[in-house]
């Protein structure tokens, strides 16, 4: 198992990508995934459910839902991987909670849909991002039935992912981990190191900023505020580290995000 950086923490993240007999390995991130068969059969296991797809056949995996993808023989199969972001509305209302079942069926209309955004991934057109994205999980929660997520000592890391959604606006450091988890701080650095490549301490800023960024582009809040409301104070540390993860300051970032959505 292990945690792919590349496909968590990004606020406006959607990746599509088409693959023929396409096999990947136990991993999880913080985005939502969509895993569609176009052709042939692939297994797919997500936690401790393993599904048996064919055409047609599509999972939608939670963040930090542990999931791998083999295919026996032959598969055609659509990867769509997008931050909770563009979604925010449905990520809101599932909050703590994951399905019992990731299957489902969509339609193809909106399979076809999402395929089209393929071409402009790099240069997400958001709003009809979101519209494709938000049908595809509306089809899902039709049928879907939901059981809380757990987070306990049995799977560590989605425990410490848990806390730190809880706690980023407060006490999030290592020791106040350690006093939640019972583990030692020493420990957990090591552990949380060797799962996801980063240290404890870079993932809480990332997830810091990432809030962040949300709040920049959908409130007034004055910046100051952002800064508190994320966990930072003094304001110098939120800059400091805003800048060093997004390569611009937050007035920065509020005023080229402003600019851009008067001249969409």
């Amino acid at each position: 198992m292990f945690y792919e950086q590349n496909n968590s923490m990004h606020n406006n993240l959607l990746k599509l990508q088409f693959s023929t007999d396409f096999s990947f390995p136990a991993h999880l991130h913080s985005s939502y995934e969509v895993i569609t068969i176009l052709e042939g059969e692939s297994l797919v296991t997500v936690g401790s459910h393993q599904y048996t797809m064919g055409p047609g056949d599509a999972v939608l995996i939670f963040p930090n839902q542990l999931h791998s993808i083999h295919t026996p023989e032959h598969s055609n199969l659509m990867l769509s991987i997008f931050s909770p972001r563009l979604v925010q509305a449905y990520t809101t209302k599932c909050e703590h909670r994951i399905p019992k079942s990731n299957l489902f069926r969509p339609d193809s209309f909106y399979l076809t849909k999402l395929s089209q955004l393929r071409t402009a991934a790099d240069e997400v057109n958001i709003p009809q991002a979101k519209g494709v994205l938000y049908s595809l999980c509306a089809e899902f929660d039709e049928n879907a039935t939901y059981t809380q997520q757990r987070a306990t000592g049995e799977d560590l890391l989605s425990d410490i992912f848990h806390f730190v959604e809880e706690n980023y606006q407060k006490d999030c450091s290592l020791e106040a981990l350690a006093m939640h988890t019972g583990y030692h701080y020493v420990y957990l650095s090591r552990y949380f190191k060797q799962a996801t490549g980063l240290t404890y301490l870079e993932y809480v800023h990332h997830f810091r900023v990432d809030e962040a960024c949300y709040l920049l582009e959908n409130t007034r809040l004055p910046i100051l505020q952002v800064a508190y409301d994320c966990g930072y104070d003094p304001l110098r540390s939120f800059n400091r580290n805003f800048r060093k993860i997004m390569s611009v300051t937050p007035r920065a970032y509020q005023s080229a995000y402003t600019h851009h959505k008067n001249n969409v």
